[in-house]
């Protein structure tokens, strides 16, 4: 009993000692990690990591920096795992570094034919890399899903998520949930039909898919939710995919069993013509929740019913439990580009609310039931206005929601775009399948209203659904956000600049040039007791080619690269790449007609202009802007075009699309607009 009395009397005094219990404990704090995409499976981007705060945030200099080697746009978010960081770049190669120092430990190119940048709607972009158990998984834009050895970059297994005859791709981040891998796919601009899938993540095995809209009903619907779907559908809209492609979208809830998944638009774009008489057109536009270990589906919500103005529900799914109307709610909240912001019970998937976060002039509200009310849009034989345009009110560039102020922070654009559709539209494999007549773009008269754009940084509260506070941009495609400890947030903008605001009034902190545009998320995390802040740059992809001079508003040009800050650090930003200056005078003659230029004028927004800008104004994407062609290039443009003489360097041949005299004609219709531009 003696011996039990003293054992204790020791215990409480070296609990006591203060001595003691310096030594026992850590001599700094663990480290955290950024383990997934959206740092953790609610895809909040939020880290209570506070070293950084309002007060010394000023203080934060650039710790390191990755040239990514590329000067196409980037979109991915980086993960650090064990003091290393993975982060993706153009045409699906992938880097690890350590994440002290930058120190590059191995590189994975995973060799995509350049080829396919033919087959990829926005750019040669990819969106991150996943993390499970010493595997690093990364889709690729040739529709392939990898699983590299975290260590060595060693392939483990490699195969292949596409379904034979549709142009897939892969531009988003896998998921891991369950035990599996979960990916999704692009292509419905194109002609696609989506789907879902999962796969085994020790294996590579396939463990199940699930299909986003109906096949050919003779053939069978692979479940009931596919037959279901296809009552909402008319005509022969199979005979072109349907559309529904996964390509960005997911979110896990572990309590529920419930993994959420965001689908896209129809093909083609115009409703009348996808389905002519008619319906919902399930399940495009909507968010799914499945079973993660089947794909079941359990319950779906439609954002945009028989989608006609290409308002994908890809966009960024984020979890939270929110108190609304004196009750807890568990809720999923997505502002998809349709311009309103969804607050939907995940658990059930009732409706719950949905306001407007910016102009939206398709539809007027959202009733009681959760559906919207349309406006006259119906474009079939005038060509209409409408707001949002196809870029989407708010797109990829995730959100965040911080828990000490409530709010949520993503970048939005108010900007609205010409519709008409193209009634002699019918599919054609490998080419644009919209069923928007492209020629409206040239006839279509500015106005006041269709001159009026904005872009800003924006501070929503999701439970009064109401703007807080904005912060305007110089233009549009601004990068995702990241909130931190009591009252941080981190956003880079397109105009080459990363900045800290005050999350709970918009101050802006602190702000470092990048030397480059900004769309992707940041992250942060803490290795050796030291916080530090990442985000991958680079601009490019869809509004940096495809822009013209609204994108060149950025004043920026490409280079990819990888910037992190901490407190302290002392490392040079990277220069950004020089501004190209005036258009020259064309040197090269080629005899033209107006009504060839035309012809070259329609064939190039065709199959041009997606990545080489309207009328060849290249936004400093990455992708040539077709202005500044040399007299040398232009004496080789049949053979770049016809012959794939550029394609090991991205620029795909066109020979089964194109014939000589459309070559020639988008020549002529470019060499005008050099021209013009030169005389400016």
């Amino acid at each position: 009993m003696r011996f039990v009395c003293l054992l204790a009397t020791l215990l409480f005094l070296l609990a006591c000692d203060p001595i003691r219990v310096a030594i026992e404990t850590p001599s700094r704090p663990p480290d955290v990690e950024w383990a997934s995409h959206g740092g953790t499976a609610a895809e909040q981007r939020y880290s209570p990591l506070d070293q950084i705060t309002t007060k010394n945030v000023h203080e934060l200099g650039l710790a390191w920096s990755f040239d990514l080697m590329s000067d196409r746009g980037v979109e991915s978010t980086p993960l650090v795992v064990d003091g290393r960081m993975f982060v993706s770049a153009p045409w699906s190669l992938v880097h690890a570094l350590d994440a002290r120092t930058g120190e590059r430990l191995w590189s994975f190119d995973p060799e995509v034919p350049r080829g396919m940048a033919r087959d990829i709607c926005c750019g040669v972009v990819n969106r991150g890399v996943a993390y499970h158990a010493g595997s690093v998984f990364v889709g690729t834009l040739d529709g392939r899903l990898i699983a590299l050895d975290a260590t060595t970059g060693a392939v483990r297994w490699d195969v292949d998520t596409r379904e034979p005859d549709w142009p897939y791709s892969i531009t988003g981040a896998p998921r891991v949930v369950e035990g599996l891998v979960v990916i999704g796919n692009a292509g419905a601009d194109l002609g696609a039909r989506g789907y879902v899938s999962a796969y085994q993540a020790d294996s590579g095995a396939f463990a199940w898919r699930t299909y986003t809209v109906p096949g050919n009903p003779a053939d069978g619907f692979e479940s009931a939710a596919m037959a279901r779907a296809a009552e909402t559908w008319n005509g022969e809209w199979w005979k072109a995919g349907g559309g529904g492609t996964v390509w960005d979208a997911l979110a896990y809830d572990p309590a529920l069993g419930l993994l959420y998944v965001g689908t896209g638009n129809g093909t083609p774009h115009v409703r009348w013509l996808r389905s002519p008489g008619g319906g919902d057109n399930l399940y495009l536009s909507s968010i799914l929740a499945l079973r993660p270990q089947t794909g079941e589906l359990v319950w779906h919500y439609q954002t945009t019913p028989g989608d006609s103005w290409d308002y994908t529900a890809t966009q960024h799914i984020l979890l939270a439990d929110l108190e609304i109307e004196g009750r807890l709610r568990k809720v999923l909240m997505q502002a998809p580009k349709n311009g309103f912001f969804f607050v939907i019970d995940r658990e059930t998937g009732e409706f719950i609310s949905a306001e407007k976060f910016t102009e939206a002039t398709w539809a007027s509200h959202f009733d009681e039931s959760g559906r919207p009310v349309e406006t006259d849009t119906d474009y079939r034989e005038v060509a209409k206005f409408v707001r949002p345009s196809p870029y989407g009110a708010h797109s990829w560039p995730p959100m965040s929601f911080h828990p000490k102020t409530g709010l949520v922070y993503f970048p939005v654009r108010n900007m609205g775009s010409i519709f008409k559709m193209n009634p002699d539209w019918d599919y054609r494999p490998g080419t644009w399948n919209t069923g928007i007549d492209m020629a409206v773009y040239e006839n279509f008269g500015a106005s006041d209203d269709s001159e009026r754009w904005e872009a800003f940084l924006l501070a929503w509260d999701p439970v009064a659904q109401r703007e807080v506070w904005r912060v305007p941009h110089i233009t549009a495609f601004n990068g995702g956000t990241l909130s931190t400890g009591e009252d941080l947030l981190f956003e880079g903008s397109a105009d080459g600049r990363f900045v800290a605001y005050r999350a709970s009034t918009g101050e802006k902190l602190w702000q470092s040039p990048v030397g480059t545009g900004v769309m992707a998320g940041p992250i942060t995390y803490r290795v050796d007791g030291t916080q530090y802040i990442a985000v991958a740059a680079g601009w490019g992809a869809s509004f940096a080619m495809s822009g013209g001079e609204a994108a060149l508003l950025a004043k920026v040009r490409g280079g990819a690269r990888v910037l992190v800050w901490k407190l302290g650090g002392e490392a040079e930003v990277p220069p950004g790449r020089p501004p190209l200056g005036p258009v020259p005078s064309p040197t090269y003659h080629l005899d033209s007609t107006p009504a060839e230029r035309r012809l070259g004028a329609i064939r190039y927004q065709e199959h041009c202009g997606a990545c080489h800008g309207p009328g060849g104004v290249g936004g400093g994407s990455g992708v040539p802007d077709l202005r500044y062609l040399s007299e040398a290039t232009h004496a080789l443009f049949p053979r770049i075009l016809l012959e794939g003489l550029l394609e090991p360097a991205g620029m795909p041949r066109f020979e089964d699309l194109l014939s000589p005299e459309e070559v020639r004609a988008i020549q002529a219709f470019l060499l005008e607009q050099a021209r013009r531009a030169s005389e400016q």
